[in-house]
């Protein structure tokens, strides 16, 4: 046998060894039992790839992001392995692995039931243990067909070879190189045990799944479709060790619990009424004053920063979509058309900037006028599909805070400056903290200008985003048409990261409204247009900021921000006075005048999660005073009541937490 030299690389450490001929990755990491997969030349391999001459090889930690994505869709493997065994009718769909998990679409005659999913889940459990080997193999078209013939969704993946798309998950079945299906083999008997048409590479065996369980069952679309038939996926996750399932499982019970759309429904702060239509919302009384609070504070912020306010409608002719290029590239996310005036063309508007174009474009502008800094609260309509909807966090119709500057080049970087400064500052006023960059640039197949302009607002973007000295992570090919964008993420109280504030740099849409200015000289300028959405939706932000605090909103946000809570009738008058008193401060206090026990009282403002008990009995009367009780329970007594409502007036003003 030759001798075979390759390089073990792990992390900056390279390993040179000789092996002979048909040693495979396994044998290279012999003894690792973390690592189970290998990269060879960038390409993820099956450890029983044989490695080459002069090949580098690095090996794949299980805990990695490879290694994790190996495993959730090995572990989809075993799912409809389990599902065939347990409903030989069931035709197979996809089953790619997922953030935190992974999924699996089925044709069946019936949807899953809870105790299906117990039966599938224990049946997987049985093959885990048996160690079945998963083993490559490579096909033709012609081959595969035959093999798979009586599975008609596999063989419209066969027929996307070379075209399959990420974004249904098409390409973890059909990749851009060889064909191949991967068999799951008997360990003991050397059996075929099942098979699946993939890409892999997948784990050694199934022993090598250490921790999984399903999660549910829903109805998809194939390849996310309405055009296409109606499948049922099941969701389910796995995880290197069982600690870490438990913890992610206690995670996802923590996120349930904060989830805004039953908190939604528990603090009558708004609904989505299937009578008005999906992703659409309506905000209750409550939810208003949260909302307007929100929207209050933020403008007084935007007024101290320069940003003149302006109005624009929800529709327009078709026309000035053209114009901006929303028609050629954005059209899907669009509601039809309406025809009107004899057969005008009006959409719903999916983006306020067009229509912020021409406002600037209304007259003449000066240098002077520079930089023009023009902000609206405008809502508008996006035709997300069914299946992505999502309370108020994925709607169809929502409001931005949304502004555009236009300013000269020469004020561009110094303005992107003060711009994000502006929104991390703003951001941390509503009490997120947690914050890292990303930059979207270029989708080579989807952008309007030239490479030149394109290179040189990414990288003044770019030197933007390291003034603030937090992370920054590229984002390839994620910026819209006609700019490159800093996306502001931020994480929540139980660490989930959500995409906050956008600040795209456009030198196109200028050009494509003609937008001028008269600069210092006389000459006609074209501005730049710097576009920002600062919640990103006031919905959305709305839904970030009640998961973030659970409900339990810090004063100055919150509905009811005291409650007067009597121990006996005798005292509800004491409390009115309060309240009154506290109101022409612009307080926001109710009080509990009802028949309920005191104790009910106080269970009901918890579930309210009102920062403020106020408690008033024959001692606070007599001496002019309430008692405070607070959210965890503590309790604060005798307080004059001047002092109490001063209390609340400087937390609110302050807006802390309580």
């Amino acid at each position: 046998m030759s001798d075979v030299r390759v390089i073990i690389q792990r992390d900056s450490e390279r390993e040179e060894r000789v092996v002979t001929t048909g040693t495979t990755a396994a044998e290279l990491f012999a003894g690792e039992r973390s690592v189970i997969a290998a990269r060879v030349a960038g390409e993820l391999k099956d450890l029983s790839y044989q490695v080459q001459d002069g090949e580098t090889v690095e090996g794949v930690e299980i805990s990695s992001e490879d290694g994790l994505n190996i495993l959730r869709h090995s572990t989809a493997h075993v799912m409809a392995q389990a599902v065939q065994e347990l409903f030989p009718e069931a035709k197979l769909g996809i089953g790619p692995p997922v953030r935190d998990g992974f999924y699996y679409d089925f044709d069946v005659e019936k949807p899953f039931t809870p105790e299906d999913l117990k039966a599938i889940e224990k049946k997987m459990q049985e093959i885990q243990k048996r160690g079945q080997r998963f083993s490559r193999r490579v096909v033709t078209g012609e081959a595969a067909r035959e093999e798979l013939a009586d599975e008609p969704y596999k063989l419209e993946l066969i027929g996307l070879k070379g075209s399959a798309s990420h974004d249904d998950g098409a390409d973890v079945e059909v990749g851009a190189g060889e064909l191949t299906i991967y068999d799951n083999i008997d360990a003991k008997t050397g059996e075929l045990c099942w098979k699946d048409l993939c890409r892999g590479p997948h784990l050694p065996t199934t022993r090598n799944i250490p921790a999984f369980k399903l999660m549910r069952n829903a109805a998809a679309y194939w390849r996310g479709s309405e055009k296409n038939p109606m499948l049922q996926r099941i969701y389910g996750t796995a995880w290197p060790s069982k600690e870490e399932l438990k913890a992610h499982l206690e995670f996802l019970a923590e996120a349930e619990k904060r989830d805004h759309r039953k908190l939604g429904s528990e603090l009558d702060l708004f609904s989505i009424p299937e009578q008005i239509g999906s992703g659409l919302a309506v905000f209750h009384p409550k939810g208003g004053v949260i909302r307007r609070v929100m929207e209050d504070y933020s403008r007084r912020r935007h007024e101290e920063e320069g940003y003149e306010f302006v109005y624009t409608p929800h529709a327009t002719k078709g026309k000035l979509f053209e114009t901006s290029g929303h028609l050629d590239w954005y059209a899907d996310g669009m509601y039809p058309p309406m025809q009107l005036d004899e057969g005008v063309d009006y959409y719903l508007k999916p983006m306020n900037c067009p229509m912020h174009n021409l406002i600037f474009d209304a007259r003449g502008r000066s240098y002077r006028e520079l930089p023009l800094r023009l902000f609206e609260f405008g809502t508008v309509y996006r035709y997300e599909k069914s299946g992505v909807v999502h309370g108020l966090t994925r709607a169809r119709g929502f409001t931005q805070d949304d502004a555009h500057i236009y300013c000269t080049r020469e004020q561009m970087s110094e303005e992107l400056d003060k711009t994000l400064t502006f929104v991390l500052n703003l951001l941390r006023d509503y009490g997120l903290t947690d914050f890292y960059l990303e930059l979207s640039t270029k989708d080579p197949e989807k952008f309007v200008g030239s490479d030149e302009a394109w290179e040189e607002a990414t990288e003044t973007l770019r030197q933007v985003a390291e003034k603030q000295g937090l992370p920054l992570v590229p984002d390839p090919g994620g910026a819209a048409f006609y700019g490159p964008k800093i996306s502001v993420q931020t994480k929540d109280a139980i660490g989930r990261t959500w995409q906050m504030s956008t600040i795209q740099l456009d030198f196109n849409l200028p050009e494509r409204f003609d937008l001028e200015y008269t600069a210092a000289d006389g000459t006609k300028t074209r501005p730049v247009m710097i576009h920002r959405a600062l919640f990103g939706s006031i919905e959305r932000f709305f839904a970030v900021l009640l998961e973030h605090y659970a409900g339990a909103f810090p004063a100055w946000l919150a509905p009811v921000q005291a409650i007067g809570i009597p121990i006996g009738d005798a005292h509800v008058d004491h409390l009115e006075k309060f309240a009154d008193a506290a109101r022409k401060q612009g307080l926001r206090v109710e009080v509990d005048s009802s028949s309920d026990r005191m104790q009910k009282k106080i269970r009901n403002a918890q579930k309210q999660k009102v920062p403020f008990m106020v408690i008033a009995g024959d001692e606070d009367m007599a001496n002019g005073a309430v008692s405070f009780r607070y959210r965890d329970g503590s309790q604060e007594n005798g307080i004059p009541v001047d002092e109490a409502i001063a209390k609340i007036a400087k937390v609110v003003e302050e807006r802390a937490q309580v």
